[in-house]
C-alpha cells in the first residue's frame, strides 16, 4: 500500500478540519483529490506529507508512520504546492542541480540531465526560470518534485492559469509520471480528473463524502435519482405521443428528432415499443449520466 490514511482527525481550536477520514492508495494509482474551498483538503495533503500532526489517527507512506519515520517519509515524497516556489534568477539546469544537492543525490549531473529529459525541458534548461512561460515554470516544478525519485507525488493544482495547450502538455506528463509512482492530483478542474485520474477522492466540511472509480460514483447517484434518457428518432415524434407513455413525468425536444425524457423508472423499453408500433427507427437511446462536475455539486452542497 502506496498511501494508507487511517481514522485521521485535525482540529484547530473548536473547528474540526478533517473528521475520522479513512482511505488507502495502492502503489502506481492517479487519484483526483477533490473538495470545495475549507474542505480539509490542504490539511490532508500537509498531515500525509509530515508537515502538520494529526490530533488522532495514523497515516502511513510506503508502511511507514509519518511521525515516528518521518524524514524517510519525506524522501518518499515529491510535492508541487499550488503557488510553484520557483527561483526566478536561476537557470533551469542550475535550479534542478541546486535541488539535487539539497537530496544529496550521487550522480547528480546524471540525475538532472534524466529529468530535463523526462520533463521535456530540454530547450529551456540553459534559460532563467523567469524568462520562462506559465506552462514551462509548472515542467519546472514537477522537475524538482521528481528529482529525488520520489514514490509518491503531490500534485496541488498543477494546470491552474495554463491555457488549453499547456494543460494538454501537463496533463500528458502527469499521466507519463503516473505509469510508475502514485500520483495524488488535487484540482478543481474536473476535466483534468476525468483525462487522468483512475479513482476519484472527494471530502466535505472534513469527512470523506466519496471514494470510487468515477464510473461506479456515477451509478450509485444514478440510482437514486430520477431517470433521464437521451432518445433520437429518424422521423419527427409529437411531444404528446411521447409523454402519453406511462411512466414519461416530462418530455423536452431538443431538436426536431431528439428529446430528453424525464421519467419515473427506466421507460427505455417502452420507448422502443413506442418506436416499432409507430414504425419508427431509434437511433439512440441511453440513460444520461451525471457529469463528474455534477456529482461533485451533489455530494458536497449544503
Amino acid at each position: 500500500m502506496s498511501i494508507e490514511v487511517i481514522n485521521v482527525s485535525k482540529y484547530y481550536g473548536e473547528q474540526k478540519a478533517l473528521d475520522n477520514v479513512s482511505f488507502k492508495v495502492e502503489k502506481g494509482e492517479i487519484f483526483g483529490f477533490l473538495g470545495p474551498n475549507g474542505a480539509g483538503k490542504t490539511t490532508m495533503m500537509k498531515i500525509i506529507m509530515g508537515i502538520i500532526p494529526p490530533n488522532e489517527g495514523q497515516v502511513l507512506v510506503n508502511g511507514m508512520d509519518i511521525l515516528n519515520e518521518s524524514i524517510e517519509v519525506r524522501k518518499q515524497i515529491g510535492y508541487l504546492p499550488e503557488n510553484n516556489p520557483l527561483y526566478m534568477d536561476m537557470y533551469v539546469k542550475e535550479y534542478l542541480t541546486f535541488v539535487a544537492s539539497i537530496y544529496k543525490i550521487n550522480n547528480k549531473s546524471s540525475r538532472v540531465a534524466e529529468i530535463i529529459e523526462q520533463t521535456g525541458l530540454g530547450v529551456e534548461q540553459h534559460k532563467l526560470i523567469g524568462s520562462l512561460s506559465k506552462g514551462y515554470k509548472q515542467r519546472v516544478g514537477i522537475a524538482q518534485a521528481l528529482i529525488h525519485n520520489p514514490s509518491v507525488l503531490i500534485l496541488d493544482e498543477p494546470t491552474s492559469g495554463l491555457d488549453p495547450n499547456q494543460i494538454i502538455e501537463i496533463r500528458n506528463l502527469i499521466a507519463q509520471v503516473g505509469k510508475q509512482k502514485t500520483v495524488l492530483l488535487s484540482t478543481h478542474i474536473m476535466q483534468e480528473v476525468e483525462a487522468i485520474c483512475k479513482r476519484i477522492i472527494i471530502i466535505n466540511k472534513g469527512k470523506l463524502v466519496a471514494d470510487n472509480n468515477k464510473e461506479s460514483l456515477q451509478e450509485s447517484m444514478m440510482d437514486k435519482e430520477k431517470f433521464v434518457i437521451f432518445v433520437e428518432f429518424d422521423k419527427t415524434v409529437a411531444l404528446d405521443d411521447l409523454s402519453a407513455i406511462k411512466g414519461v413525468k416530462k418530455v423536452k425536444s431538443l431538436k426536431k428528432m431528439q428529446f430528453i425524457i424525464d421519467a419515473e423508472s427506466d421507460v427505455r423499453p417502452l420507448i422502443f415499443q413506442f418506436a416499432v408500433k409507430k414504425n419508427i427507427t431509434v437511433l439512440s437511446l441511453q440513460r444520461k449520466e451525471k457529469s463528474l462536475e455534477e456529482l461533485f455539486h451533489e455530494l458536497t452542497r449544503e
